[in-house]
Protein backbone atom coordinates (compact mmCIF):
# COMPACT_ATOMS: atom_id res chain seq x y z
CA UNK A 1 0.00 0.00 0.00
CA UNK A 2 1.35 3.45 -0.86
CA UNK A 3 1.81 6.26 1.61
CA UNK A 4 -0.81 8.26 -0.27
CA UNK A 5 -3.36 5.49 0.15
CA UNK A 6 -2.60 5.09 3.85
CA UNK A 7 -2.84 8.85 4.40
CA UNK A 8 -6.14 8.97 2.52
CA UNK A 9 -7.58 6.14 4.63
CA UNK A 10 -6.36 7.82 7.78
CA UNK A 11 -7.78 11.19 6.71
CA UNK A 12 -11.22 9.64 6.21
CA UNK A 13 -11.16 7.70 9.48
CA UNK A 14 -9.80 10.73 11.36
CA UNK A 15 -12.54 12.98 9.96
CA UNK A 16 -15.24 10.40 10.74
CA UNK A 17 -13.99 9.99 14.31
CA UNK A 18 -13.73 13.76 14.76
CA UNK A 19 -17.25 14.38 13.49
CA UNK A 20 -18.60 11.51 15.57
CA UNK A 21 -16.92 12.70 18.75
CA UNK A 22 -18.05 16.31 18.28
CA UNK A 23 -21.61 15.38 17.33
CA UNK A 24 -22.12 12.70 19.97
CA UNK A 25 -19.86 13.73 22.87
CA UNK A 26 -22.81 14.09 25.23
CA UNK A 27 -24.21 10.64 24.41
CA UNK A 28 -20.81 8.98 24.38
CA UNK A 29 -20.02 10.29 27.85
CA UNK A 30 -22.65 8.05 29.40
CA UNK A 31 -21.86 5.16 27.11
CA UNK A 32 -18.06 5.19 27.61
CA UNK A 33 -17.66 6.76 31.02
CA UNK A 34 -15.31 9.39 29.62
CA UNK A 35 -15.57 13.16 30.20
CA UNK A 36 -17.69 15.00 27.64
CA UNK A 37 -15.18 17.85 27.35
CA UNK A 38 -12.39 15.36 26.60
CA UNK A 39 -14.40 13.63 23.88
CA UNK A 40 -15.47 16.92 22.32
CA UNK A 41 -11.96 18.40 22.43
CA UNK A 42 -10.51 15.25 20.87
CA UNK A 43 -13.10 15.46 18.10
CA UNK A 44 -12.34 19.11 17.35
CA UNK A 45 -8.60 18.33 17.36
CA UNK A 46 -9.04 15.56 14.80
CA UNK A 47 -10.77 17.71 12.19
CA UNK A 48 -7.84 19.94 11.12
CA UNK A 49 -5.53 16.94 11.39
CA UNK A 50 -7.76 15.08 8.92
CA UNK A 51 -7.53 18.04 6.52
CA UNK A 52 -3.72 18.00 6.80
CA UNK A 53 -3.63 14.25 6.13
CA UNK A 54 -5.90 14.66 3.12
CA UNK A 55 -3.70 17.47 1.76
CA UNK A 56 -0.64 15.23 2.04
CA UNK A 57 -2.47 12.29 0.44
CA UNK A 58 -3.53 14.51 -2.45
CA UNK A 59 0.08 15.40 -3.35
CA UNK A 60 1.75 13.32 -6.08
CA UNK A 61 4.79 13.08 -3.78
CA UNK A 62 3.75 13.74 -0.17
CA UNK A 63 6.01 16.08 1.76
CA UNK A 64 8.34 13.88 3.83
CA UNK A 65 8.44 16.14 6.89
CA UNK A 66 4.64 16.32 6.86
CA UNK A 67 4.36 12.54 6.79
CA UNK A 68 6.75 12.28 9.74
CA UNK A 69 4.66 14.86 11.61
CA UNK A 70 1.65 12.57 11.08
CA UNK A 71 3.58 9.48 12.21
CA UNK A 72 4.87 11.21 15.34
CA UNK A 73 1.44 12.68 15.99
CA UNK A 74 -0.04 9.19 15.78
CA UNK A 75 2.46 7.94 18.33
CA UNK A 76 1.60 10.87 20.60
CA UNK A 77 -2.10 10.00 20.19
CA UNK A 78 -1.43 6.40 21.27
CA UNK A 79 0.49 7.58 24.34
CA UNK A 80 -2.24 10.09 25.20
CA UNK A 81 -4.90 7.40 24.81
CA UNK A 82 -3.06 5.15 27.25
CA UNK A 83 -2.71 8.09 29.65
CA UNK A 84 -6.45 8.80 29.41
CA UNK A 85 -7.13 5.15 30.15
CA UNK A 86 -5.21 5.40 33.42
CA UNK A 87 -6.00 9.00 34.40
CA UNK A 88 -9.77 8.80 33.99
CA UNK A 89 -12.34 6.25 35.04
CA UNK A 90 -13.82 4.84 31.84
CA UNK A 91 -16.19 1.92 32.09
CA UNK A 92 -15.35 -1.38 30.35
CA UNK A 93 -16.73 -0.14 27.01
CA UNK A 94 -14.77 3.11 27.34
CA UNK A 95 -11.55 1.23 28.13
CA UNK A 96 -12.16 -1.00 25.11
CA UNK A 97 -12.83 2.05 22.95
CA UNK A 98 -9.60 3.70 24.07
CA UNK A 99 -7.59 0.53 23.53
CA UNK A 100 -9.14 -0.20 20.12
CA UNK A 101 -8.64 3.26 18.67
CA UNK A 102 -5.08 3.41 20.07
CA UNK A 103 -4.33 0.07 18.39
CA UNK A 104 -5.74 1.26 15.05
CA UNK A 105 -3.71 4.48 15.23
CA UNK A 106 -0.55 2.54 16.14
CA UNK A 107 -1.09 0.22 13.17
CA UNK A 108 -1.56 3.21 10.87
CA UNK A 109 1.68 4.75 12.17
CA UNK A 110 3.45 1.44 11.54
CA UNK A 111 2.04 1.19 8.02
CA UNK A 112 3.07 4.78 7.28
CA UNK A 113 6.57 4.18 8.62
CA UNK A 114 6.98 1.05 6.49
CA UNK A 115 5.64 2.82 3.41
CA UNK A 116 8.08 5.72 3.85
CA UNK A 117 11.02 3.40 4.42
CA UNK A 118 10.16 1.26 1.40
CA UNK A 119 9.82 4.27 -0.87
CA UNK A 120 11.58 7.37 0.42
CA UNK A 121 9.85 10.69 -0.18
CA UNK A 122 11.38 13.93 -1.40
CA UNK A 123 12.26 16.52 1.21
Amino acid sequence: MTIRTILAIEAVTCAAMGIGLVAAAHSLTGLLGLPQDLLSAAGWLLLPIAVFMAALAWQAQPWRAGVWVIILGNLAWVIASIAVLFLTTPNALGAGFLAAQALVVALLALAETRAVRNRPLPA
